[in-house]
């Protein structure tokens, strides 16, 4: 004899989510994202932090690159300014034509590359450094001996610097400013950055006598 089931089919129901369940799903999935979110924020501003620090590495090493350029290659030559009479010392701490708030230096120096003369312009170069509006700035003429009303060439070289200073070697010590109308034995500039603080470098110079070469970099306890 057949025996149907009592069970009607009315009473059979598929089981599916509680809005528990759903709730939770929901904050997990949430809490995964979150964490994949900062961790790929985290990973791009650390690469945007070793592109500035490599950029502002870059831009240090190439400036002191130049300053060492000119001051190694300083010439016995004294400036001449707007068609005036050559002035008497060589190293100019300042002048009109390179006024600044801070401390600045203008000189001549050999090796300005022109193959052959082939330039109209000699292969000496006045040049100046100077700090305007915290850029530390080198300047430089097209002519050795500037005519009436030409504008040196800037060049930005050192961002963010606080304060910049020179000082000069005599064989025996330093000294802030240099009135002799000879070259000194070395030439040190210090750079007060925002980011490394006081970076200090010091250059031989074709002066008399012989010292020994030095250079710091550091910040400034």
């Amino acid at each position: 004899m057949l025996t149907l089931s009592s069970t009607p089919s009315s009473q059979q129901f598929n089981k599916g989510f509680t809005l528990l369940e759903v709730l939770i799903a929901v904050a997990i999935f949430s809490i995964i994202s979150l964490s994949s979110f900062t961790i790929f924020d985290t990973v791009l501003k650390g690469d945007a932090t070793a592109k500035q620090h490599s950029a502002r590495q870059n831009e240090l090493q190439r400036a002191f690159l130049i300053i060492e350029r000119d001051l190694t290659q300083i010439a016995r030559r004294s400036i001449r300014l707007n068609g005036e009479a050559p002035l008497e010392r060589l190293i100019q701490n300042s002048s009109d034509s390179f006024a600044s708030e801070e401390q600045a230096i203008a000189f001549v120096r050999h090796g300005w590359t022109n193959p052959g003369l082939l330039l109209p312009r000699s292969d000496m170069q006045a040049v100046a450094y100077r700090l305007v509006e915290e850029t530390l700035e080198r300047l430089h003429f097209n002519f050795v001996d500037s005519v009436v009303g030409e504008e040196p060439k800037v060049r930005p070289l050192i961002s963010d610097v606080t304060e910049l200073s020179f000082e000069y070697f005599d064989g025996k010590e330093w000294q802030e400013t240099w009135p002799q109308k000879s070259l000194p034995l070395a030439i040190a500039i210090e750079v007060e950055t925002k980011d490394y603080g006081l970076i200090r470098r010091q250059f031989l110079v074709p002066g008399d006598g012989k010292i020994k070469k030095k250079s710091a970099v550091g910040k400034r306890s």
